[in-house]
């Protein structure tokens, strides 16, 4: 048997593979009620500025509606309102930062709402520190590490528990042909 055959009888044997994410060492930082977070930069589709968003009835507070980004609905999560705050207000600086979530198999784009976006850090891995077990402004869970940049900590997000599996199923449940109205001109203060 010959070394290509060989090579292929063990992948057809192997058993399969768990997905892994890669350790990150870029990260975007973007600013929330005057907090700096960041996000792994491979979760990161796209960066666009806050339009008008398509309200959804019968949603969450934090599922702020959803968008089309060519030709598919998105939603769209407001982050202050999923860590416990109030509504994130809107400003010119006000991005959706769209994110890929979920598993291998099954990933979903959703928008974040974010006060502004500032820049992609490299953090090795070394310089992030665990999350800690008190004291954070939002669940320790959703917290992947937190680094400090420039004298100040930055929170390392893990975006798969902040948009867990309650939340997913809820943003599962919103469907391009949903009954909405558009978002009103509060929401899209300048």
């Amino acid at each position: 048997m010959n070394a290509g055959a060989q090579a292929q009888q063990r992948m057809v044997v192997a058993p399969k593979a768990r997905w892994v994410e890669p350790r990150q060492s870029q990260y975007l930082t973007f600013m929330l009620s005057a907090e700096m977070f960041a996000i792994g930069i491979l979760r990161i589709k796209e960066i666009i500025e806050y339009d008008t968003l398509t309200v959804v009835p019968m949603m969450p507070e934090c599922i702020r509606g959803v968008i089309n980004v060519r030709g598919s609905v998105v939603p769209v999560i407001d982050l202050s309102a999923r860590f416990g705050r109030s509504l994130a207000p809107v400003s010119k600086r006000t991005c959706i930062v769209i994110v890929e979530v979920g598993a291998a198999s099954e990933r979903q784009d959703v928008g974040i709402i974010v006060d502004a976006v500032n820049q992609v850090l490299d953090i090795p891995a070394t310089d992030i520190e665990p999350a800690p077990p008190f004291g954070a402004k939002i669940r320790t869970d959703f917290i992947e590490g937190m680094a400090k940049i420039g004298g100040r900590f930055v929170v390392i997000l893990d975006i798969n528990h902040v948009l867990s599996i309650e939340q997913t199923e809820a943003i599962a449940a919103v469907e391009p042909g949903a009954p909405a109205a558009p978002a009103s001109s509060a929401d899209r203060m300048a």
